[in-house]
């Protein structure tokens, strides 16, 4: 009779670990918590991303900023400290930190501290900014910041007139910037809203808005920091100033039929791309056509896509949920 054979011992976990088991090092995200993602994707309350792409990455960069700080001040960024944050706005205010010694100024500091708000609710925390360690570090600011930064010139009719002028209404690129400018100045909008334009409604992840073409004109639906409103553009009489004509020929040359309305242009002015075009473009946009019409300000500052925002014309409706817009002679 053959011998029997020892029974074999299973082995465990402990004595042959899987590679699930084994230990491994810390990664960036394990030393600094700060790094780490802790936010539910669908808790209640959570708020929700940023409908710009500037303004994503602008909170990601200044979470990153506040985080190395805590890391030099050997602090915690989480969980929500008002004395920290206090703190930190103090360093920014006094240019602690970077290599010129440069404070932030105002604007930039609130904006810090915004992002910061934002941050700690994704990752389930309540940073108050009535907290008064934070509005005496706040108030301090604005008295060490000197004099407010000069006001962007607001454009008039006659300023747009010469802008459109210098565009090239043979290329693409130049009709997309004529109905880029006409657009916003008729219908008060901000560059993200513009560029956040689709052709219709939830044809995009990204987009803020969108266009609705019709025989009287178009409504531009945008969502902006109040919510949801519209800007009813009628048709001018005048087809060389009319938004309502610049955008369809934009929309019909571009063959734009769905998706983002203003997109890159390639191919040395050929060929339009399929991707939206980024809201700095908006800027660069106004800042090169006011120079190339001549324009000089009055005095009071530059001229920047908010130069774009018309004041509300008197006998007009303005308010957050409608707004009509005529552009004329």
């Amino acid at each position: 009779m053959a011998p029997e054979m020892p029974e074999k011992t299973p082995t465990t976990s402990k004595d042959n670990p899987t590679r699930s088991d084994r230990p491994r090092s810390a990664s960036a995200h394990d030393l600094d918590p700060a790094l780490s993602s802790t936010e539910p994707d669908d808790a209640p309350g959570t708020p929700a991303e940023p409908a710009s792409s500037h303004t994503r990455r602008a909170y990601a960069s200044d979470w990153k900023h506040f985080a190395a700080w805590c890391r030099r001040e050997t602090v915690p960024p989480l969980p929500a400290d008002p004395q920290i944050v206090a703190r930190y706005i103090r360093a920014c205010a006094s240019g602690e930190g970077r290599k010129d010694g440069r404070a932030n100024s105002v604007s930039t500091i609130e904006r810090r501290l915004s992002s910061l708000t934002w941050n700690y609710a994704r990752r389930g925390f309540t940073l108050s900014r009535q907290d008064q360690a934070i509005t005496a570090a706040l108030a301090d600011a604005r008295r060490s910041s000197g004099p407010p930064a000069p006001r962007k010139e607001t454009l008039t009719p006659g300023d747009l007139a010469s802008m459109l002028e210098t565009l090239d209404r043979g290329s693409l690129k130049g009709l997309r910037d004529r109905a880029i400018l006409l657009l916003g100045f008729a219908g008060r909008l901000t560059r993200a809203e513009i560029t956040g334009l689709d052709a219709g409604p939830g044809e995009s992840d990204d987009g803020r808005g969108w266009v609705a073409l019709d025989a009287r004109g178009v409504t531009v639906n945008v969502s902006g920091k109040a919510g949801w409103r519209q800007a009813e553009i009628a048709r001018a009489s005048d087809e060389a100033s009319c938004p309502v004509t610049a955008l369809e020929t934009w929309m019909r040359l571009g063959r734009i039929t769905k998706g983002p309305v203003f997109r890159r242009v390639l191919r040395g002015g050929k060929t339009v791309g399929k991707t939206r075009l980024h809201d700095q473009e908006v800027a660069r946009l106004v800042k090169r056509a006011a120079l190339a019409a001549g324009l000089r300000t009055g005095g009071t500052g530059p001229f920047s896509s908010r130069s774009l925002h018309l004041k509300a014309l008197p006998g007009r409706a303005d308010d957050d949920k409608e707004l009509a817009v005529t552009m004329s002679n």
